[in-house]
């Protein structure tokens, strides 16, 4: 008897000590949306969602929800940078200049920065990484000159790509689906011949591409090398895969099989296409005897631009016309992409894990996508050193117990001009006066009417520690205002001024978690890429 209660004991110490008990280290897939707002998917959109999305409501009601995920920035690369490296994108230089669009430099030296290629590399796993890449390249060139439009020498692999970051085998989209060059590379090697020039609706940027590069196959290609990756049974150690859609970000071009199939017209076939990339991951899983024991992840990199619908061209706020049809691409939320509001920073975030995850749990704890890094190295039972991940707290311990606690106690994200957004549980203080965004695609207010009118209220000069408060700041409570309706800086004061410490803090250490003190790569201002007029303003 005493031998069985020993037994007991042992067993029950294990299971306290193992976060994630029960399960071998799990194959892991990430799948990350483009554009996405959280009312584009129906399980969270509800009511305001007029777009069918059964794989991704599946995934969810067999999983874990996130209520409160968000993102770092509103905008593309930002995120994808604190995705990858588990480190808040306002700390970080741009490495190397590039050209515009997929031209872009490396946005961080791959030899100093620890990426989720490189964790998992060094935790035993097989990577690869599919779809849009948007993290930077370097190139090589005819005249031995910056990569831009008219010198890439496409005969010739990149000398940098995601290999380089740690993924064994990768299938990339160096920028978004409107960005050129139209062009996949490989493995770091250039695919097909590139000698045509191309360009599609929305925006209609036209460049190098590969002369049978088509936007609406781009979506298929990537669940074929998905599916093939998958069913590659000669890995013998786990895998990470990080498949990056292309859509629904611009231009709005579903494949031909999808034309039709929503009643909310060429946007909605767009999404649906997205949720198939879910139900193909999960296809596969299941046909290679996988889906057990692999955490499937999804989410998007920020909520949806104004400027998409279904008018194919880039239309100034043409995301109403779906608005006022029912559906509302933010849910709802204030704004879009590019702003401060939650429109732009709260996104989906669903976890999948048989062995592991209840089924149709929810979970409130604030997570942001900087998390990843810390989460994924703790289910891949590998240890970060001190300087790895210096902005990624860890939610595995969520995916055993939905209902722990959250490990985060505050939380910073920016809006596409660097206007800055602090949480500190329900509170959420803007450091701007308006949208954080410019207006040609939709915001408001506009930066420039926000701050004039923050100017004329304040009556006189005001000195860079007076923008840190009222009427130059937004403070709201998420719980009783979730549309963020009402700004209580004026009401608040030491709130504001304590959640501006904490971002002073955070600043100065070079990190948000625990550990040794680190450097930022540049000067971090508070209050960055103010309008001309306001800069000139100011008390130096």
């Amino acid at each position: 008897m005493k031998v069985l209660r020993l037994v007991l004991l042992l067993l029950a110490l294990t299971l306290c000590l193992s976060p994630l008990s029960g399960a071998t280290r799990p194959n892991i897939v990430f799948i990350l949306a483009d554009d996405l707002g959280i009312g584009d998917v129906k399980i969270y959109g509800g009511d305001l969602c007029k777009i069918e999305t059964p794989k991704i409501d599946k995934l969810a009601e067999g999983g874990l929800r996130f209520t409160d995920a968000h993102v770092n920035a509103s905008v593309c690369g930002p995120t994808r940078l604190a995705i990858m490296t588990g480190r808040y994108p306002w700390r970080h230089q741009q490495f190397q200049r590039g050209g515009p669009w997929g031209f872009t430099g490396l946005k961080i030296d791959p030899e100093k920065h620890h990426t989720l290629g490189d964790m998992f590399q060094e935790a035993g796993y097989k990577t690869g990484y599919i779809g849009k890449w948007h993290l930077g390249t370097l190139m090589a060139t005819k005249d031995g000159k910056t990569q831009g439009e008219t010198n890439v020498d496409y005969s010739k692999p990149l000398k940098v790509g995601p290999p380089q970051f740690g993924f064994d085998y990768s299938f990339i989209l160096p920028g978004s689906l409107d960005m050129y060059p139209y062009a996949y590379a490989k493995n770091n090697v250039w695919q097909g011949e590139i000698t045509a020039q191309k360009g599609w609706s929305a925006f209609n940027r036209v460049g190098d591409a590969e002369k049978d590069f088509e936007d609406h196959e781009v979506l298929e290609t990537f669940f074929d090398e998905a599916d093939a990756y998958i069913a590659d049974r000669k890995m013998k150690d786990p895998f990470f895969l990080f498949l990056a859609l292309t859509a629904p970000h611009t231009p709005t071009s579903p494949g031909v099989n999808w034309r039709g199939k929503s009643e909310l017209g060429v946007y909605g076939d767009f999404v649906m296409e997205v949720d198939h990339a879910v139900g193909r991951v999960i296809t596969a899983l299941k046909k290679q005897g996988l889906y057990e024991n692999t955490l499937v992840l999804f989410s998007s990199d920020h909520g949806p631009a104004s400027y998409a619908g279904n008018t194919l061209a880039a239309t100034y706020g043409q995301i109403h016309e779906l608005e006022a049809a029912g559906h509302h691409s933010n849910g709802p939320n204030r704004g879009y992409k590019f702003s401060v509001y939650e429109g732009g920073l709260h996104v989906p975030l669903i976890a999948h894990w048989p062995k592991v995850i209840k089924e149709g749990t929810q979970s409130d704890a604030l997570v942001g996508l900087n998390d990843l890094m810390a989460t994924f190295a703790e289910i891949a039972e590998h240890k970060l050193n001190k300087t790895e991940g210096p902005d990624s707290v860890s939610f595995a311990k969520i995916l055993r117990n939905h209902n722990t606690g959250t490990q985060r106690s505050h939380l910073i994200m920016q809006s596409a001009m660097e206007s800055y957004v602090i949480r500190d549980g329900d509170w959420k203080l803007c450091l701007a006066p308006g949208s954080g965004a410019r207006g040609i695609w939709g915001n408001t207010p506009t930066p420039e009417k926000a701050w004039s009118e923050a100017m004329t209220e304040f009556g006189e000069r005001p000195t860079r520690e007076d923008l840190q408060g009222a009427p130059f700041v937004q403070l709201f409570n998420l719980k009783n205002d979730p549309q963020e309706d009402n700004n209580l800086a004026a009401q608040h004061p030491d709130r504001v001024q304590k959640m501006v410490s904490v971002f002073k803090d955070q600043i100065k250490r070079g990190r948000s978690t625990q550990g040794p003190e680190l450097q930022n790569d540049k000067k971090i201002n508070i209050h960055q890429r103010l309008p001309p007029p306001i800069l000139d303003k100011l008390i130096k």
